[in-house]
């Protein structure tokens, strides 16, 4: 099928069990073709049951689909001889001569293999989907009539995609890359600071399909499960996402804040650790994504402003930010399934939970103290107070870690 014979706004199907390359396929096509109509799934008995449904002008599947797998789907799509043939991308991890044989004769539109090539995908779908020199474009959705801000940060509770990108990542990815592919331990010092790159890549590499051993608690865990391909893809995808930057001066200004925050915990985290011989990385991490929610809350809350809302001042945005901020940060990490231990290391930033406390827990608590004390203020306080007598830290300890 060409171009010419698609409709003018295209229904694809897309079928992958593992959600962070199902977000990242769904990126790239609406990058290509804003306005498509998606069907999402992650089996393939659903995928059968949406082709017997509904009619679709093209479908990309996963070879690896539970269930049905999308070898079957395929087969079961050209049994039922339409003419032209339907447009079936198969995608898989197995780059085996035997396995592309075993495809090739149920004629798949394109075959290709895991992780992905980002830029050939987009050329494929480009092919697909759009005339030679067609481009589509799309208004950001205006607000329902009647929607109140606390109305609309509520219901984008459960959907946000997340803290906006605080470092040029795509600068990144490129400064990592030498002739031989990308150098892992160059990326992860380009982007050790972004906590939606660390969350998102921590979060994939714990799903379902990467899934195995222990879970994964830091940045270079998260890059050595998930490798340099499927790495790069996802830190690529982030970047098409709506608001994935912050172009708002003000909200800006609130995410630099915050994310100074952030840094300057994950230091003292990593520091004190390091100081009482415990896990420096983990520590970081749990310093870097504690104000996740927040970051999360500030590209809200532009999604609001260019879908037609207004924010009177800093004080709504204050407001807001009080009001919704660590409730999205735990529905995000809760959603994204971060390990529980991650968790509750983050959660001792903030408080001490009752109980035995754990060594790494009295850390961060300490760090977070730390991080939010004013720069005129001493730590003759901090260090009287119950964490850095439990930890034994003493004022002259906290005295060069401030200085430092």
């Amino acid at each position: 099928m060409t171009a010419v014979d698609l409709p003018a706004v295209p229904r694809v199907l897309i079928a992958e069990a593992d959600p962070w390359s199902r977000d990242l396929l769904t990126q790239v096509l609406l990058n290509v073709r804003c306005d498509a109509r998606l069907d999402l799934c992650a089996d393939g008995q659903e995928a059968m049951d949406l082709l017997s449904a509904k009619p679709y002008d093209l479908v990309i599947a996963d070879w690896e689909l539970p269930g049905i797998d999308g070898l079957a789907l395929l087969r079961a799509v050209r049994q039922r001889k339409r003419n032209p043939l339907q447009p079936f991308i198969l995608l898989s991890v197995r780059s085996d001569s035997a396995s592309v044989r075993e495809a090739l004769p149920l004629a798949p539109t394109a075959y290709l293999t895991k992780p992905l090539n980002m830029e050939g995908l987009t050329q494929r779908l480009q092919g697909l989907l759009l005339d030679a020199g067609q481009e589509v474009s799309c208004e950001v959705p205006s607000l329902t009539p009647g929607t109140t801000l606390y109305s609309f940060l509520e219901h984008r509770r459960e959907l946000a995609d997340g803290a906006p990108l605080l470092t040029d990542v795509q600068l990144a990815v490129k400064r990592s890359l030498h002739p031989e592919g990308l150098d892992l331990r160059l990326l992860e010092e380009e982007i050790r600071t972004d906590p939606q790159v660390t969350a998102v890549l921590i979060a994939a590499a714990n799903s379902a399909a990467q899934h195995h051993g222990d879970g994964v608690q830091t940045l270079s865990q998260a890059l050595q499960r998930l490798g340099t391909g499927q790495s790069m893809n996802l830190i690529l995808g982030l970047t098409l996402k709506r608001s994935a930057r912050l172009s708002d001066p003000a909200l800006a200004d609130y995410a630099e804040r915050y994310w100074g925050l952030s840094l300057h915990t994950a230091e003292y985290g990593r520091t004190l650790a390091r100081l009482l011989d415990l896990d420096q990385e983990r520590c970081y991490c749990a310093g870097l994504l504690h104000r996740l929610g927040d970051l999360a809350l500030l590209r809200c809350l532009q999604e609001w402003k260019q879908a037609g809302g207004e924010l009177d001042d800093q004080e709504e945005v204050g407001d807001a930010l009080e009001r919704f901020g660590a409730a999205y940060g735990s529905a995000l990490r809760t959603r994204w399934r971060m390990p529980l231990e991650l968790r509750e290391l983050i959660a001792s930033v903030y408080q001490l939970g009752g109980g035995v406390y754990s060594r790494e827990a009295l850390v961060m608590n300490l760090a977070g103290q730390l991080a939010r004390l004013p720069a005129s203020e001493g730590v003759e306080e901090v260090a009287r107070g119950k964490t850095a007598r439990l930890l034994k830290v003493g004022l002259p300890e906290l005295s060069r870690l401030r200085k430092g």
